[in-house]
Protein backbone atom coordinates (compact mmCIF):
# COMPACT_ATOMS: atom_id res chain seq x y z
CA UNK A 1 0.00 0.00 0.00
CA UNK A 2 1.35 3.52 -0.88
CA UNK A 3 2.24 5.86 1.93
CA UNK A 4 0.43 8.68 2.19
CA UNK A 5 2.76 11.69 2.13
CA UNK A 6 3.84 13.84 5.69
CA UNK A 7 0.89 16.57 6.50
CA UNK A 8 1.99 19.94 5.95
CA UNK A 9 1.47 22.46 8.51
CA UNK A 10 0.00 25.29 7.33
CA UNK A 11 0.46 29.19 8.86
CA UNK A 12 -2.06 31.82 8.39
CA UNK A 13 -1.57 35.28 8.15
CA UNK A 14 -1.97 35.71 11.81
CA UNK A 15 0.72 33.51 11.83
CA UNK A 16 3.26 35.66 10.37
CA UNK A 17 1.76 38.79 12.08
CA UNK A 18 2.67 37.18 15.37
CA UNK A 19 6.31 35.95 14.31
CA UNK A 20 6.68 39.34 13.27
CA UNK A 21 5.56 41.58 16.73
CA UNK A 22 7.93 38.40 18.62
CA UNK A 23 11.38 39.13 16.03
CA UNK A 24 10.94 42.67 16.54
CA UNK A 25 10.18 42.52 20.06
CA UNK A 26 13.34 40.22 20.60
CA UNK A 27 15.21 43.12 18.32
CA UNK A 28 14.06 45.94 20.63
CA UNK A 29 15.34 43.99 23.59
CA UNK A 30 19.02 43.12 22.14
CA UNK A 31 19.17 46.96 21.20
CA UNK A 32 18.26 48.30 24.15
CA UNK A 33 20.32 45.62 26.38
CA UNK A 34 22.92 47.25 23.78
CA UNK A 35 22.65 50.90 24.43
CA UNK A 36 22.20 50.70 27.66
CA UNK A 37 25.59 52.46 28.60
CA UNK A 38 24.33 55.32 26.25
CA UNK A 39 20.74 55.39 27.70
CA UNK A 40 21.93 55.24 30.74
CA UNK A 41 24.28 58.78 30.09
CA UNK A 42 21.87 60.44 27.89
CA UNK A 43 19.36 60.22 31.08
CA UNK A 44 22.30 61.38 33.06
CA UNK A 45 22.82 64.62 30.77
CA UNK A 46 19.27 65.42 30.78
CA UNK A 47 19.12 65.41 34.76
CA UNK A 48 22.24 67.51 34.57
CA UNK A 49 20.90 70.13 32.47
CA UNK A 50 17.46 70.23 34.62
CA UNK A 51 19.27 70.77 37.29
CA UNK A 52 21.45 73.43 35.54
CA UNK A 53 17.93 74.85 34.66
CA UNK A 54 16.35 75.30 37.97
CA UNK A 55 19.92 76.27 39.31
CA UNK A 56 19.94 79.31 36.75
CA UNK A 57 16.05 80.24 37.53
CA UNK A 58 16.56 80.09 41.19
CA UNK A 59 19.71 82.84 40.57
CA UNK A 60 19.29 86.36 41.00
CA UNK A 61 19.18 88.77 37.86
CA UNK A 62 22.09 90.59 39.25
CA UNK A 63 24.44 87.88 39.99
CA UNK A 64 23.84 86.85 36.62
CA UNK A 65 26.43 88.58 35.11
CA UNK A 66 28.79 87.79 37.32
CA UNK A 67 28.10 83.95 37.31
CA UNK A 68 28.48 84.19 33.49
CA UNK A 69 31.90 85.55 33.51
CA UNK A 70 32.73 82.99 36.20
CA UNK A 71 32.34 80.21 33.83
CA UNK A 72 33.69 81.99 30.96
CA UNK A 73 37.33 82.17 32.74
CA UNK A 74 36.85 78.46 33.98
CA UNK A 75 36.30 77.58 30.46
CA UNK A 76 39.05 79.60 29.41
CA UNK A 77 41.48 77.93 31.62
CA UNK A 78 40.48 74.42 30.63
CA UNK A 79 40.64 75.17 27.30
CA UNK A 80 44.05 76.51 27.95
CA UNK A 81 45.31 72.90 30.17
CA UNK A 82 46.99 70.26 28.08
CA UNK A 83 44.28 67.72 27.52
CA UNK A 84 41.64 69.63 29.46
CA UNK A 85 38.72 69.38 27.05
CA UNK A 86 38.94 65.59 27.41
CA UNK A 87 39.25 65.69 30.60
CA UNK A 88 36.04 68.04 31.43
CA UNK A 89 34.36 65.41 28.42
CA UNK A 90 35.34 62.23 30.67
CA UNK A 91 34.27 63.87 33.96
CA UNK A 92 30.94 64.94 33.13
CA UNK A 93 30.13 61.59 30.99
CA UNK A 94 31.44 59.90 34.61
CA UNK A 95 28.75 62.29 36.36
CA UNK A 96 26.61 61.40 34.05
CA UNK A 97 26.36 57.82 34.47
CA UNK A 98 25.95 57.99 38.17
CA UNK A 99 23.36 60.74 38.34
CA UNK A 100 21.47 58.29 35.10
CA UNK A 101 21.95 54.82 36.50
CA UNK A 102 18.64 52.97 37.57
CA UNK A 103 17.82 53.83 41.42
CA UNK A 104 15.02 51.28 41.45
CA UNK A 105 15.23 49.36 44.93
CA UNK A 106 15.31 45.91 44.24
CA UNK A 107 12.62 44.05 46.56
CA UNK A 108 14.64 41.90 49.12
CA UNK A 109 12.95 38.77 50.99
CA UNK A 110 9.33 38.42 51.32
CA UNK A 111 6.79 40.79 52.67
CA UNK A 112 5.02 40.63 56.26
CA UNK A 113 2.10 38.19 54.34
CA UNK A 114 5.22 36.08 52.75
CA UNK A 115 7.36 35.64 55.45
CA UNK A 116 3.77 34.79 57.84
CA UNK A 117 2.88 32.17 55.33
CA UNK A 118 6.24 30.86 54.76
CA UNK A 119 6.76 30.36 58.63
CA UNK A 120 3.33 28.61 59.03
CA UNK A 121 4.59 26.15 56.49
CA UNK A 122 7.77 25.62 58.22
CA UNK A 123 5.92 24.65 61.59
CA UNK A 124 3.40 22.52 59.74
CA UNK A 125 6.72 20.34 58.09
CA UNK A 126 8.68 20.49 61.82
CA UNK A 127 6.45 16.56 62.73
CA UNK A 128 7.18 15.31 59.28
CA UNK A 129 11.37 16.43 59.32
CA UNK A 130 12.27 16.23 62.74
CA UNK A 131 13.35 13.22 65.29
CA UNK A 132 13.61 14.09 69.49
CA UNK A 133 17.65 12.70 68.88
CA UNK A 134 18.55 14.58 66.34
CA UNK A 135 21.04 17.21 68.62
CA UNK A 136 20.61 20.21 65.74
CA UNK A 137 17.39 19.94 63.81
CA UNK A 138 16.84 21.59 60.70
CA UNK A 139 13.28 21.60 61.73
CA UNK A 140 11.91 22.71 64.74
CA UNK A 141 9.44 24.32 66.90
CA UNK A 142 10.02 28.16 66.53
CA UNK A 143 12.91 27.53 64.37
CA UNK A 144 14.14 29.93 61.37
CA UNK A 145 11.72 28.75 58.37
CA UNK A 146 15.14 30.73 56.01
CA UNK A 147 17.77 27.68 57.30
CA UNK A 148 15.26 25.32 55.22
CA UNK A 149 13.64 26.60 52.36
CA UNK A 150 16.44 27.65 49.84
CA UNK A 151 14.54 29.55 47.42
CA UNK A 152 10.37 30.63 46.68
CA UNK A 153 8.00 32.09 44.72
CA UNK A 154 5.06 33.85 44.91
CA UNK A 155 2.09 34.90 42.24
CA UNK A 156 0.21 38.06 42.72
CA UNK A 157 -2.65 36.68 44.90
CA UNK A 158 0.45 35.70 47.62
CA UNK A 159 0.16 31.56 47.22
CA UNK A 160 3.34 30.11 46.96
CA UNK A 161 4.26 28.99 43.23
CA UNK A 162 7.61 27.74 43.91
CA UNK A 163 9.43 26.00 46.48
CA UNK A 164 12.85 24.72 47.46
CA UNK A 165 13.58 23.28 50.80
CA UNK A 166 16.33 21.16 52.63
CA UNK A 167 15.44 18.18 54.42
CA UNK A 168 17.17 16.54 57.28
CA UNK A 169 19.30 13.09 55.55
CA UNK A 170 17.33 10.80 58.26
CA UNK A 171 14.15 11.40 56.01
CA UNK A 172 12.68 8.33 54.38
CA UNK A 173 12.40 10.05 51.22
CA UNK A 174 12.27 6.62 49.19
CA UNK A 175 9.31 5.15 51.51
CA UNK A 176 5.85 6.46 49.28
CA UNK A 177 3.90 6.65 52.01
CA UNK A 178 6.13 9.22 53.94
CA UNK A 179 6.41 11.23 51.13
CA UNK A 180 3.11 10.93 50.12
CA UNK A 181 2.25 12.75 53.94
CA UNK A 182 4.61 15.34 52.76
CA UNK A 183 2.99 16.17 49.37
CA UNK A 184 -0.46 16.28 50.72
CA UNK A 185 0.50 18.88 53.64
CA UNK A 186 2.34 21.27 51.22
CA UNK A 187 -0.48 20.48 48.95
CA UNK A 188 -3.28 21.92 51.36
CA UNK A 189 -1.01 24.60 52.84
CA UNK A 190 0.14 26.08 49.71
CA UNK A 191 -3.70 26.33 48.08
CA UNK A 192 -5.87 23.93 46.66
CA UNK A 193 -7.39 23.96 43.04
CA UNK A 194 -4.17 24.00 41.47
CA UNK A 195 -1.64 20.63 40.08
CA UNK A 196 1.39 20.57 42.05
CA UNK A 197 4.97 19.15 40.85
CA UNK A 198 7.38 17.25 43.73
CA UNK A 199 10.68 16.74 42.68
CA UNK A 200 12.19 14.95 44.96
CA UNK A 201 16.41 14.42 44.75
CA UNK A 202 16.88 11.97 47.42
CA UNK A 203 21.07 12.23 47.04
CA UNK A 204 20.79 16.18 47.53
CA UNK A 205 18.57 16.05 50.27
CA UNK A 206 16.53 18.28 48.27
CA UNK A 207 12.63 18.77 47.24
CA UNK A 208 11.01 21.76 44.83
CA UNK A 209 7.89 21.51 44.28
CA UNK A 210 5.90 23.75 41.87
CA UNK A 211 3.17 24.45 40.56
CA UNK A 212 2.27 23.06 36.88
CA UNK A 213 0.39 25.39 34.34
CA UNK A 214 -2.61 24.02 33.07
CA UNK A 215 -2.48 21.42 29.88
CA UNK A 216 -4.33 23.16 26.69
CA UNK A 217 -7.77 22.28 25.99
CA UNK A 218 -7.44 23.89 22.26
CA UNK A 219 -5.71 20.98 20.72
CA UNK A 220 -8.12 18.94 18.36
CA UNK A 221 -8.36 15.69 16.13
CA UNK A 222 -5.68 16.76 13.19
CA UNK A 223 -3.21 14.59 11.00
CA UNK A 224 -0.04 14.50 13.22
CA UNK A 225 3.30 13.69 11.98
CA UNK A 226 3.92 10.41 12.88
CA UNK A 227 4.87 7.08 10.98
CA UNK A 228 3.22 4.16 10.94
CA UNK A 229 3.51 2.43 14.33
CA UNK A 230 2.78 5.21 15.94
CA UNK A 231 -0.38 6.75 17.99
CA UNK A 232 -0.56 9.85 19.57
CA UNK A 233 -2.67 9.76 22.65
CA UNK A 234 -2.84 13.38 23.78
CA UNK A 235 0.23 15.47 24.95
CA UNK A 236 1.91 16.56 28.06
CA UNK A 237 4.56 19.11 29.78
CA UNK A 238 6.57 20.50 28.51
CA UNK A 239 10.18 18.34 29.17
CA UNK A 240 8.39 15.30 30.55
CA UNK A 241 9.07 13.67 26.82
CA UNK A 242 11.97 14.16 24.28
CA UNK A 243 9.78 15.14 21.33
CA UNK A 244 7.57 17.51 20.15
CA UNK A 245 4.98 17.85 17.49
CA UNK A 246 3.97 20.55 15.40
CA UNK A 247 -0.21 20.82 16.40
CA UNK A 248 -2.90 23.57 15.02
CA UNK A 249 -4.60 25.18 18.47
CA UNK A 250 -7.14 28.18 17.86
CA UNK A 251 -5.72 30.32 15.34
CA UNK A 252 -2.09 29.45 14.99
CA UNK A 253 0.30 26.96 15.32
CA UNK A 254 3.17 25.50 17.41
CA UNK A 255 4.84 22.38 18.94
CA UNK A 256 3.38 20.18 21.64
CA UNK A 257 5.26 17.33 23.58
CA UNK A 258 3.09 14.35 22.77
CA UNK A 259 2.21 11.36 24.42
CA UNK A 260 2.79 8.64 21.74
CA UNK A 261 1.83 4.69 22.02
CA UNK A 262 4.19 2.80 20.11
CA UNK A 263 2.22 -0.18 18.15
CA UNK A 264 3.31 -3.55 15.64
CA UNK A 265 5.47 -6.30 16.05
CA UNK A 266 8.52 -4.96 18.07
CA UNK A 267 6.28 -2.63 20.79
CA UNK A 268 6.57 -3.56 24.50
CA UNK A 269 3.26 -2.55 25.01
CA UNK A 270 0.56 -3.28 21.76
CA UNK A 271 -2.39 -3.56 23.81
CA UNK A 272 -4.35 -0.23 25.34
CA UNK A 273 -6.72 -0.07 28.80
CA UNK A 274 -8.68 3.20 28.93
CA UNK A 275 -10.61 3.58 31.85
CA UNK A 276 -12.51 6.77 33.51
CA UNK A 277 -15.45 8.35 34.73
CA UNK A 278 -18.66 9.00 32.92
CA UNK A 279 -18.24 11.75 30.64
CA UNK A 280 -14.06 11.84 30.75
CA UNK A 281 -13.70 11.43 27.70
CA UNK A 282 -12.56 8.02 26.94
CA UNK A 283 -14.82 7.33 24.16
CA UNK A 284 -13.40 10.61 22.55
CA UNK A 285 -9.88 9.13 22.79
CA UNK A 286 -11.14 6.10 20.89
CA UNK A 287 -12.35 7.98 18.35
CA UNK A 288 -9.66 9.84 18.08
CA UNK A 289 -6.73 6.59 18.39
CA UNK A 290 -9.29 5.05 15.84
CA UNK A 291 -9.00 8.08 13.05
CA UNK A 292 -4.75 7.63 13.23
CA UNK A 293 -5.28 4.30 12.60
CA UNK A 294 -7.25 4.27 9.70
CA UNK A 295 -4.56 6.25 7.69
CA UNK A 296 -2.59 2.66 7.67
CA UNK A 297 -4.92 -0.16 8.95
CA UNK A 298 -8.06 -1.44 8.99
CA UNK A 299 -10.55 -1.08 12.59
CA UNK A 300 -12.89 -2.86 14.06
CA UNK A 301 -14.91 -0.89 16.56
CA UNK A 302 -17.08 -3.12 19.42
CA UNK A 303 -19.46 -0.78 21.29
CA UNK A 304 -21.21 -1.73 24.66
CA UNK A 305 -22.94 1.61 25.80
CA UNK A 306 -24.89 1.45 22.68
CA UNK A 307 -25.44 5.37 22.28
CA UNK A 308 -24.07 5.64 18.82
CA UNK A 309 -20.90 7.21 19.57
CA UNK A 310 -19.11 5.59 16.54
CA UNK A 311 -21.43 5.98 14.03
CA UNK A 312 -19.81 8.40 11.90
CA UNK A 313 -17.42 6.03 11.03
CA UNK A 314 -19.71 3.20 9.94
CA UNK A 315 -19.51 2.39 6.09
CA UNK A 316 -15.98 4.32 6.02
CA UNK A 317 -13.15 2.85 3.95
CA UNK A 318 -11.25 0.92 6.14
CA UNK A 319 -13.79 0.42 8.92
CA UNK A 320 -14.77 -3.13 8.94
CA UNK A 321 -17.98 -3.05 11.07
CA UNK A 322 -19.27 -0.94 14.02
CA UNK A 323 -21.30 -3.37 16.30
CA UNK A 324 -23.94 -2.04 19.38
CA UNK A 325 -25.35 -5.32 19.88
CA UNK A 326 -24.23 -8.94 21.57
CA UNK A 327 -24.86 -10.78 18.56
CA UNK A 328 -22.74 -8.75 16.61
CA UNK A 329 -20.12 -8.46 18.91
CA UNK A 330 -19.74 -12.14 19.37
CA UNK A 331 -19.35 -12.28 15.65
CA UNK A 332 -17.06 -10.17 15.33
CA UNK A 333 -14.57 -10.93 17.72
CA UNK A 334 -14.99 -14.19 16.89
CA UNK A 335 -13.24 -13.59 13.13
CA UNK A 336 -10.86 -11.26 15.06
CA UNK A 337 -9.73 -14.34 16.84
CA UNK A 338 -9.64 -16.44 13.72
CA UNK A 339 -8.08 -13.76 11.45
CA UNK A 340 -5.38 -13.39 13.94
CA UNK A 341 -4.86 -17.19 13.82
CA UNK A 342 -4.95 -17.05 10.01
CA UNK A 343 -2.23 -14.38 9.87
CA UNK A 344 0.15 -15.94 12.40
CA UNK A 345 -0.73 -19.46 10.23
CA UNK A 346 0.16 -17.75 6.76
CA UNK A 347 3.41 -15.68 8.28
CA UNK A 348 4.66 -18.94 9.81
CA UNK A 349 4.38 -20.75 6.34
CA UNK A 350 5.92 -18.20 4.65
CA UNK A 351 9.34 -17.81 7.11
CA UNK A 352 9.48 -21.37 6.43
CA UNK A 353 9.53 -21.11 2.39
CA UNK A 354 11.77 -18.12 2.66
CA UNK A 355 9.59 -15.77 1.63
CA UNK A 356 8.04 -12.94 3.13
CA UNK A 357 5.01 -12.15 4.73
CA UNK A 358 1.92 -12.00 2.80
CA UNK A 359 0.48 -8.14 2.63
CA UNK A 360 -2.38 -8.92 3.97
CA UNK A 361 -0.77 -10.06 7.29
CA UNK A 362 0.55 -7.14 7.49
CA UNK A 363 -1.61 -4.47 7.46
CA UNK A 364 -2.40 -3.19 11.13
CA UNK A 365 -5.93 -4.90 12.23
CA UNK A 366 -7.34 -2.92 15.41
CA UNK A 367 -10.07 -4.14 17.58
CA UNK A 368 -11.38 -1.02 19.60
CA UNK A 369 -13.80 -2.22 22.24
CA UNK A 370 -15.76 0.44 24.15
CA UNK A 371 -17.00 -0.56 27.56
CA UNK A 372 -16.80 -4.43 26.81
CA UNK A 373 -18.26 -5.00 30.62
CA UNK A 374 -22.18 -4.15 29.50
CA UNK A 375 -21.73 -7.29 27.36
CA UNK A 376 -20.78 -9.77 29.94
CA UNK A 377 -24.73 -9.15 31.50
CA UNK A 378 -26.26 -9.10 28.69
CA UNK A 379 -24.36 -12.57 27.50
CA UNK A 380 -24.67 -14.13 31.16
CA UNK A 381 -28.51 -13.14 30.92
CA UNK A 382 -29.18 -14.98 27.46
CA UNK A 383 -26.66 -17.86 28.34
CA UNK A 384 -24.10 -16.72 25.78
CA UNK A 385 -20.67 -16.38 25.62
CA UNK A 386 -19.19 -13.68 27.14
CA UNK A 387 -17.36 -11.22 23.94
CA UNK A 388 -14.22 -10.90 26.38
CA UNK A 389 -13.59 -14.28 26.17
CA UNK A 390 -12.58 -13.89 22.43
CA UNK A 391 -10.29 -11.58 23.43
CA UNK A 392 -7.73 -14.34 24.64
CA UNK A 393 -6.51 -14.90 21.23
CA UNK A 394 -5.58 -11.35 19.88
CA UNK A 395 -4.11 -10.29 23.08
CA UNK A 396 -1.85 -12.77 23.41
CA UNK A 397 -0.26 -13.10 19.91
CA UNK A 398 -1.76 -9.96 18.60
CA UNK A 399 1.56 -8.45 18.56
CA UNK A 400 3.43 -10.87 15.85
CA UNK A 401 -0.04 -10.44 14.03
CA UNK A 402 -0.17 -6.80 13.88
CA UNK A 403 -3.18 -7.11 15.53
CA UNK A 404 -4.09 -4.53 18.52
CA UNK A 405 -6.67 -4.35 20.83
CA UNK A 406 -7.81 -0.76 22.42
CA UNK A 407 -10.33 -1.40 25.59
CA UNK A 408 -12.28 1.72 27.27
CA UNK A 409 -14.33 1.45 30.26
CA UNK A 410 -14.97 3.08 33.59
CA UNK A 411 -13.87 2.92 36.93
CA UNK A 412 -16.55 1.27 38.07
CA UNK A 413 -16.37 -1.86 36.25
CA UNK A 414 -12.83 -2.74 36.37
CA UNK A 415 -14.00 -5.71 38.40
CA UNK A 416 -16.37 -6.57 35.36
CA UNK A 417 -12.59 -6.84 33.10
CA UNK A 418 -11.36 -10.36 32.17
CA UNK A 419 -8.12 -11.09 33.76
CA UNK A 420 -7.00 -12.04 30.18
CA UNK A 421 -7.76 -8.14 29.36
CA UNK A 422 -6.00 -6.88 32.60
CA UNK A 423 -2.91 -8.83 32.06
CA UNK A 424 -2.45 -8.36 28.73
CA UNK A 425 -3.25 -4.20 28.48
CA UNK A 426 0.10 -2.74 30.06
CA UNK A 427 -0.36 0.64 28.15
CA UNK A 428 -2.63 2.27 30.26
CA UNK A 429 -4.93 5.64 30.65
CA UNK A 430 -7.02 6.91 33.36
CA UNK A 431 -9.16 9.95 32.69
CA UNK A 432 -10.99 12.57 34.49
CA UNK A 433 -11.38 12.50 38.49
CA UNK A 434 -9.56 9.76 39.93
CA UNK A 435 -9.03 9.52 43.44
CA UNK A 436 -5.02 8.32 44.12
CA UNK A 437 -6.07 4.67 45.14
CA UNK A 438 -7.94 4.26 41.91
CA UNK A 439 -5.15 5.82 39.76
CA UNK A 440 -2.45 3.67 41.55
CA UNK A 441 -4.67 1.01 40.96
CA UNK A 442 -4.98 1.67 37.43
CA UNK A 443 -1.19 2.80 36.45
CA UNK A 444 0.61 0.80 38.92
CA UNK A 445 2.44 4.06 40.60
CA UNK A 446 0.96 7.03 41.59
CA UNK A 447 1.92 10.14 39.93
CA UNK A 448 4.36 12.91 40.93
CA UNK A 449 1.50 15.62 40.69
CA UNK A 450 -1.36 16.12 42.86
CA UNK A 451 -4.79 16.05 41.58
CA UNK A 452 -7.34 19.20 41.02
CA UNK A 453 -11.10 19.40 41.87
CA UNK A 454 -11.98 20.51 37.99
CA UNK A 455 -10.69 18.71 35.45
CA UNK A 456 -11.97 19.30 32.15
CA UNK A 457 -12.94 16.19 29.56
CA UNK A 458 -9.61 14.44 28.45
CA UNK A 459 -7.74 14.81 30.81
CA UNK A 460 -5.93 12.78 32.62
CA UNK A 461 -2.30 10.66 33.34
CA UNK A 462 -1.05 7.68 31.08
CA UNK A 463 1.93 5.18 31.57
CA UNK A 464 3.42 3.39 29.05
CA UNK A 465 4.55 0.08 30.67
CA UNK A 466 6.85 0.52 33.04
CA UNK A 467 7.44 3.89 32.07
CA UNK A 468 6.92 7.54 34.36
CA UNK A 469 3.23 8.70 34.78
CA UNK A 470 2.66 11.28 32.51
CA UNK A 471 -0.45 14.17 32.75
CA UNK A 472 -1.98 13.78 29.33
CA UNK A 473 -4.80 16.12 27.34
CA UNK A 474 -6.73 14.08 24.91
CA UNK A 475 -7.09 16.03 21.65
CA UNK A 476 -10.42 17.02 21.36
CA UNK A 477 -12.62 14.24 18.95
CA UNK A 478 -16.15 14.71 19.67
CA UNK A 479 -19.04 13.01 17.93
CA UNK A 480 -19.44 15.15 15.16
CA UNK A 481 -23.49 14.01 14.21
CA UNK A 482 -23.91 15.58 18.48
CA UNK A 483 -25.91 18.78 18.80
CA UNK A 484 -23.59 19.80 21.35
CA UNK A 485 -20.30 20.02 19.24
CA UNK A 486 -18.78 22.87 18.25
CA UNK A 487 -18.95 23.78 14.34
CA UNK A 488 -14.95 23.95 14.81
CA UNK A 489 -14.95 20.42 16.20
CA UNK A 490 -17.17 19.12 14.12
CA UNK A 491 -15.10 19.75 11.03
CA UNK A 492 -11.95 18.82 12.38
CA UNK A 493 -13.45 15.49 12.59
CA UNK A 494 -15.42 15.39 9.27
CA UNK A 495 -11.73 15.96 7.62
CA UNK A 496 -10.16 13.04 9.11
CA UNK A 497 -13.23 10.79 8.31
CA UNK A 498 -12.02 8.15 5.19
CA UNK A 499 -14.70 8.42 2.15
CA UNK A 500 -17.67 6.36 2.71
CA UNK A 501 -17.64 2.97 0.59
CA UNK A 502 -19.64 2.96 -2.93
CA UNK A 503 -21.71 0.25 -1.74
CA UNK A 504 -22.51 1.00 1.29
CA UNK A 505 -26.23 1.57 1.85
CA UNK A 506 -27.14 3.45 4.76
CA UNK A 507 -30.68 2.20 4.64
CA UNK A 508 -30.06 -1.26 4.01
CA UNK A 509 -31.18 -3.08 7.60
CA UNK A 510 -29.54 -6.61 8.56
CA UNK A 511 -32.15 -9.98 8.65
CA UNK A 512 -33.83 -10.03 11.87
CA UNK A 513 -32.08 -12.67 14.14
CA UNK A 514 -28.66 -12.76 12.44
CA UNK A 515 -25.11 -10.76 12.92
CA UNK A 516 -25.02 -7.78 11.15
CA UNK A 517 -21.35 -8.75 9.89
CA UNK A 518 -20.68 -10.16 6.70
CA UNK A 519 -17.98 -9.16 4.98
CA UNK A 520 -16.34 -6.10 3.75
CA UNK A 521 -18.41 -3.91 1.50
CA UNK A 522 -16.58 -4.61 -1.81
CA UNK A 523 -14.74 -8.31 -1.64
CA UNK A 524 -16.21 -11.57 -1.59
CA UNK A 525 -16.03 -14.49 0.41
CA UNK A 526 -14.23 -17.34 -0.70
CA UNK A 527 -15.66 -20.45 0.33
CA UNK A 528 -13.01 -23.08 0.05
CA UNK A 529 -11.22 -20.40 3.47
CA UNK A 530 -11.09 -21.34 6.52
CA UNK A 531 -14.30 -20.33 8.83
CA UNK A 532 -13.11 -16.43 10.28
CA UNK A 533 -10.70 -15.81 7.23
CA UNK A 534 -12.81 -13.39 5.70
CA UNK A 535 -13.10 -9.71 7.24
CA UNK A 536 -16.29 -8.30 8.45
CA UNK A 537 -18.17 -5.87 7.02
Amino acid sequence: MARRPLPRILTSGSDRIARGREMARAAADSATDVLHPLITITRGLRMLASAGRQKWAATPKDRRGPALFLVAVCGMVVALMPYGPLLVLISVMAVAGWKGRDRTPEPTGPDEAETKRLQSLYEALVPYFSVPEDPNPLFAHGGEWSTAFDSYAFDPDGRLTQLRMTYPPYFADSDPRARDRVERLLHAKSGRGREYLFDWAEEANELLMSVLPALSTSIAAQRFVTIPGETVLGFTDDGSVRRTLPVVAGDGSHDAPPVIWRTGSRSTEPHLLVTGAPGSGATSLLRSIALQALQHGEVLIVEGSGAGEFTCLTGRNGVLAVECGLAGALAGLEWAANETERRLIAADRARQSGHPAPDDTRRPLWILLDRPSAFGHLAAADGRLDPQQLLQVPLRHGRAARVTVVVADQLDSLDALSETVVTHTRARVVLGAATPAQVEAVLGALPRTTPTADVPPGRGYARLGAGPVLRLQVPATPDPYDDATSEAHRRAVMELLPERHPSFDPFAQPPVGTPTQDRVPGQEQEPDRAAGSAPVG
